[in-house]
């Protein structure tokens, strides 16, 4: 199937999350419209706890629709003091307590785990030092990092990311090789 044709469930705890990820994909030729983004709302109870919580339910989603349809799904949430693998444990954790199986290799469910927060990323796409211990403050315009992301999508694709880069972030480049797959 063409990128044309996939339809991208983002799965995410705020406005900068998704505009990081939706800005990536449209760069690699998805259409935005097909990017269907669901974002904590504000307020309503910690970003992190509803990623968590809503998993299971679009995963069951995903997998009804997975052999109908080109479907992915991203997911997005920050580590913030976790380690990004106790934050996969998390979510394996989430789908057995609600009677699923965990995430199967060949699924077309990526996670992305920001090691502290994405602004993490996006200062060290911007040319600062960075560790993912330090938390780093949201940007008041969350599009400020289409530039940015506009060089992760070319150092991801071109395999050339800098081995300086946080390593939440070269996973991040290998998880979305999941949806990758459902392109030509």
């Amino acid at each position: 199937m063409s990128q044309r044709s996939v339809e991208i469930i983002l799965l995410c705890e705020d406005k900068q999350q998704e505009v990081f990820v939706r800005h990536f994909f449209t760069k690699r030729g998805f259409q935005k419209e097909k990017i269907r983004p669901k974002i904590c709302p504000s307020g309503s109870q910690s970003a992190e706890q509803f990623v968590r919580e809503k998993y299971p339910e679009e995963v069951k989603v995903y997998r009804s629709r997975a052999n109908k349809l080109s479907i992915g799904l991203v997911v997005v949430i920050d580590a913030d003091k976790k380690s990004p693998a106790q934050i996969l444990q998390q979510l394996d954790q989430a789908l057995v307590d609600n009677s699923q199986e965990r995430r199967k290799a060949d699924e077309a469910i990526a996670i992305f785990i920001p090691k502290r927060n994405i602004e993490t990323w996006i200062h060290y796409l911007q040319g600062e030092s960075v560790d993912e211990e330090r938390e780093f403050s949201k940007f008041t315009n969350e599009s400020d990092c289409k530039p940015y992301v506009d060089q992760l999508v070319s150092q991801c694709f071109r395999g050339d990311l800098d081995p300086q880069a946080p390593s939440s972030l070269k996973t991040a480049c290998r998880e979305l090789q999941r949806i990758l797959r459902l392109r030509d």
